[in-house]
This record gives C-alpha cells, structure tokens and sequence, in this order.
C-alpha cells in the first residue's frame, strides 16, 4: 500500500513512524533492528487496513493482522497493546501520507483559491482511489471503531476546515464567525459526498465530484474575495 509502504530508510537516517518498509529479504540481511521494526510495523499497518477494508472492523482480529503481515503475535504485541491501537496508528500514518499529498499539491502556488481548491481535491481523490483499502477502512469503518477513532476523525475535520479556510485567505477568521461556518459546512459537503461514494465501492466517480465542489466553494465561501479575506492574504 502506497500509504505504509515505501523503500527501506538509507544507513544512518532516522526511520519515522510514516518510514515504513517492504517485506525483509530471506536470509541474512544488514538491516539495522531499527529497520526490522519499521518493516514490521508498516507491514502490520497495511495489513490492518486491508484486513478491516474487507471484513469489517469488529470481524477483523489480531490473527488477521499478523497473518497478512507475516509476522508473529509476540510481534505485534511488541508495536501494539490491542487491535484498536494498530488501527489507529494506521489510521494516523495514512491520514498524514494523504495530508501531506494535498499539500504538496498546492505547495508554493500562486493560483487563486478556487484552483487551488481543485489541486487539493484532485490529489485527495486520487490518494483515495489509488489506497481503496485505505478507503473503506478509515471512512466508513471507523464509525465502529470506539470514541478514541472518532476523536481522531473529529480532528482530522478541523484539520480540513483549517486547510479550506487557508486556501480560501480566512486562516483569522474567529470560530463562529460565518465564513468558518462556510469552511466548516464545506468540508462537511465533502466528507459525505466522498463517503457516500466510497461505501457504495464507486471511487472511480470521485474525480467528477471535483468541478461541483469548487462551483459550491464559490457560493459557500464568497468571503474569499472580499476586502477583508485580500487582508487576511497579504
């Protein structure tokens, strides 16, 4: 998976918990111990995912997880305490792969905020129909998680309202005031459409979703080309 899985960290760089790792060789390797555990832990990471995305999060078990992963129990109970906790890692992990996607996308762009909004939705739905897994799990499959997993989806919605409201110039809009209402309504106008889609397994229509979405920013958001949102640029 595109999201836990990447080459092994170089000798003498610090793995991350995003620095994930393939499969170890067979056999003896040079791997440092650091880079084992990254291995593991990333593998474990994308097994969760992929485990939950197709039984479901409450009929996906630790076995699952390890057996996918091809790792032992003691293993996994070296990186987790429970199933819980390696979903929210994977949970964590992935969300901050696909944040950092969107805002590479945008990064040091002067475009005007609605084609910005564009390039952040274009690489948000393509991070999603490339990752289905990733998808299902944690869009629709979080809901059954517990309160910690939708503490952390909660979050991850602000975190999106303070993206919009950054692309849109209202980073010093106050928390009430009506064009964080209109962030805030916007990715929620988001978050169900996309969810919608996922859940019926029609990722290949997110893409279509894009030109409606920055037509709506623009009557949500009309704020964004006032006097007060140029200031709040500059």
């Amino acid at each position: 998976m595109f999201f836990y899985a990447t080459v092994p960290a170089g000798v003498g760089r610090q793995a991350s918990e995003s620095d994930v790792v393939q499969q170890l060789p067979r056999g003896r390797h040079r791997l440092s111990r650091e880079q084992v555990l990254a291995s593991q832990r990333g593998r474990m990471l994308a097994a969760m995912a992929e485990a939950v995305a197709e039984k479901g999060y409450v009929r996906t078990a630790v076995a699952d997880v390890i057996e996918r992963a091809g790792v032992s129990r003691e293993t996994f109970y070296e990186h987790f305490s429970d199933k819980e906790d390696c979903f929210l890692a994977a949970y964590d992990t992935g969300v901050e792969a696909l944040l950092e996607v969107m805002g590479d996308a945008v990064a040091g762009s002067r475009a005007g905020p609605e084609k910005r909004l564009d390039r952040v939705l274009s690489a948000y739905f393509a991070g999603l129909a490339a990752e289905p897994a990733f998808a299902r799990a944690f869009l629709i499959e979080v809901y059954a998680v517990g309160p910690r997993a939708l503490e952390r989806r909660a979050e991850l919605q602000q975190r999106f309202v303070a993206m919009m409201a950054e692309i849109f110039g209202l980073e010093s809009a106050s928390r009430g005031s009506s064009e964080r209402f209109a962030c805030e309504a916007l990715v929620a106008a988001i978050s169900s459409l996309v969810t919608s889609r996922v859940g019926a397994g029609r990722l290949d229509e997110l893409d279509e979703l894009r030109a409606p979405l920055v037509g709506l920013a623009h009557r949500m958001v009309p704020a964004s080309s006032t006097p007060r949102a140029r200031r709040a640029r500059a």
